[in-house]
């Protein structure tokens, strides 16, 4: 289904938030002032801090990024447009790689497509090319993968080479089935113009355990045989309807009568009731090859009607609790192509089989299967493998648990045809789906690393539609089976988080993406860290100086507006560094530059009653880089920090 596209929100922030400790103010007081105060609490929200800032002129990598992002998560695209060019004006080629995959999404939904077009393949060549592409399927592979699962051969009582014989429907210990049978000459019997044989009747054949026949076919009495073809019968499980196909006998003209329609009749008593053509039958076109579903709620069969993507197209309609029926349903271009799709059959599992010279297979009709899933939608399309299928016409397939029928026109001269015939087999093993993969993964606060739960993971196909919608459990933890040789967007979404959507890979049977996602809005209580909030790391000096370097100025503006838009606010600005050097004097910078930034806020306004500072050295390590440990650059650069913790 085509996603529609979400409602813009007022903004999504883009930028971490935590209710973090510190040693000035304790958990209790927080929880007890955010209870107390509940009704009157004030709410920083990140992306208005940022907006506001580029709009002073400021701007760096990390702001445009931000922005364009929150605009592109809502659908805001012309928005997004605008910070993602400020973006790539200012960094060409950003740290941020699935930016200009993005970009080119949103140019594109601006009607932007040569310029689409360019940063897509300039995120192509970034990721390297065969990881965003689809690979090439290896269909007879695949095939293959599921061929050896049968073990099939004649129903030897039914066998010639001088008639045609068709069928699949079990009718207690009988098979139905239609056939050319030879008969005596008679006006009920005369020859088809199609191959000079007799036309199809109906017939029934007791069978024995294995499927083989234990007497002579009977053709169907009653009403059930007409002067033309009949075939295709299908039974409700009480046997007392039966729907079938027969020859256009009503048509108005010649050219018509070669058509094929669905019609319906009911046992009374011991009688079968005249058989009534169904309301979805015209004389311009077939319908044809009934089926029905487990629950005998849907009747399925092909038709060649107008509006379909091939020759003849698979179908269903709606059967009412009074027997009326709804309007016809063409199942679509994963099952339907230009060629033709018929004989379906749904098993107890609600599973499509159905022949097909559309799609690859090993020659002539192949049999097909598909899952029915909920909400009318489907699983991947497997050919059943040989022996079922041939180089010949394989059709009329059905199957009960692992014993069933299939109909080819196979011979055991390879490459050699003749009249169809019936062929009985066993399943050995179920069908396995050759195109199932798995994207799996957890979803946590970046912030504290604790998992998130009821966060929304939202699976989009290489045409942006909708594949699949679930929610992470209790751990954090989600999983979703996808088409191992499609291309996904993973997208995951929690109220007050910002989004974060990330690229599968082709070709790869079990990945895991995880997601940190960052909170974007959060209460202005005590033992809040605006740093995290905000997304500022650091506040950068120069080596071994404390005067604020001009990138840090963009930083300390998202700062300065939360105190100008919160004018009873306080803050405790802290500032820390990393083990290496002397304590005593990383003590003593971190203090200067704790000082540098306080004084930065006063002099754009801010009332210095309203600030207090720390320099805390490498007091406070977050890690155990301490003293003569060996760590990367990556671990120190964790413990040099700026903090500006809310006191009230």
């Amino acid at each position: 289904m085509k996603n529609t596209i979400l409602k813009p929100l007022l903004f999504i922030a883009l930028v971490l938030s935590v209710f973090g400790s510190s040693k000035i103010y304790s958990q209790d007081r927080k929880v007890a002032k955010a209870t107390k105060d509940f009704d009157k609490m004030e709410y920083v929200n990140a992306q208005k801090i940022y907006l506001a800032v580029a709009e002073k002129g400021y701007g760096s990598e990390e702001l445009f990024t931000k922005l364009a992002e929150s605009y592109y998560f809502n659908a805001q695209y012309d928005a997004a447009v605008k910070w993602y060019a400020r973006l790539f004006e200012l960094a060409p080629s950003p740290e941020k790689t699935i930016s200009k995959l993005r970009y080119s999404q949103a140019l594109k939904a601006t009607g932007e497509n040569k310029q689409a077009e360019n940063y897509y393949e300039s995120y192509r060549e970034d990721v390297g090319e065969t990881a965003n592409l689809k690979p090439a399927i290896d269909y007879a592979n695949l095939i293959e993968q599921n061929s050896g699962r049968y073990q099939i051969q004649t129903v030897a009582g039914l066998y010639g080479d001088d008639k045609i014989s068709f069928g699949h429907t079990k009718k207690d210990d009988a098979l139905v089935f239609s056939s050319t049978e030879n008969q005596k000459p008679t006006f009920l019997n005369r020859k088809s113009g199609w191959d000079g044989l007799s036309y199809l009747s109906l017939y029934m054949v007791n069978l024995d355990s294995t499927n083989q026949t234990t007497g002579k076919a009977q053709k169907l009495k009653g009403n059930l045989n007409s002067v033309y073809h009949e075939s295709s019968a299908v039974y409700t499980k009480d046997l007392n309807t039966m729907y079938f196909t027969r020859s256009n006998n009503t048509a108005k003209k010649s050219k018509d009568d070669t058509k094929l329609k669905i019609y319906r009749t009911q046992k009374k008593g011991n009688k079968w009731t005249v058989p009534e053509e169904l309301n979805f039958n015209s004389d311009h076109y077939s319908s044809a090859h009934p089926a029905l579903s487990p629950d005998e709620k849907t009747l399925y069969f092909s038709s060649d009607r107008p509006g379909g993507f091939g020759e003849s197209d698979l179908y269903r309609v709606s059967i009412n609790k009074d027997g009326t029926l709804g309007t016809p349903e063409n199942l679509g271009a994963k099952i339907n192509t230009s060629g033709k799709e018929t004989f379906p059959f749904i098993d107890a599992d609600n599973g499509l089989y159905f022949s097909s010279d559309g799609h690859f297979g090993l020659g002539g009709l192949d049999v097909f299967y598909i899952k029915i899933e909920e909400n009318k939608q489907y699983g991947n399309l497997l050919n059943v493998g040989a022996p079922i299928n041939s180089y010949a016409d394989d059709f009329a397939f059905g199957i009960e648990k692992d014993k069933g029928f299939i109909s080819s026109n196979r011979s055991k001269d390879i490459g050699a045809f003749v009249y169809d015939n019936i062929y009985t087999f066993v399943e050995t093993q179920p069908i396995t789906d050759v195109y199932k993969a798995i994207i799996e993964g957890v979803v946590t606060d970046k912030q504290t690393n604790k998992p998130l739960n009821n966060a929304s993971i939202v699976i989009k196909d290489s045409e942006n539609n909708q594949y699949a919608i679930v929610e992470t459990d209790e751990n954090g933890y989600y999983k979703v089976e996808i088409n191992r040789y499609e291309i996904y967007t993973i997208i995951a979404s929690k109220e007050n988080y910002d989004r974060d959507d990330k690229q599968s890979k082709a070709s790869v049977a079990t990945q895991k993406i995880d997601f940190e996602l960052l909170q974007n809005e959060i209460a202005l209580v005590p033992g809040v860290d605006l740093a995290k909030v905000l997304n500022i790391p650091i506040i950068y000096f120069d080596f071994d100086k404390s005067n604020i370097r001009k990138d840090a100025q963009v930083d300390l503006e998202k700062v300065l507006i939360v105190l100008q838009e919160h004018e009873n606010l306080r803050i405790n600005i802290r500032s820390h560094t990393d083990s290496r050097g002397n304590s005593n004097y990383n003590q003593s910078l971190s203090q200067r530059r704790a000082v540098s930034t306080m004084n930065y806020l006063v002099s754009k306004g801010i009332d210095s009653r309203r600030l207090t500072f720390e320099g805390l050295g490498e007091s406070e390590l977050v890690n155990n880089c301490g003293d003569n440990e060996q760590c990367s650059e990556v671990e120190h650069q964790e413990n040099r920090r700026s903090e500006f913790i809310v006191i009230d």
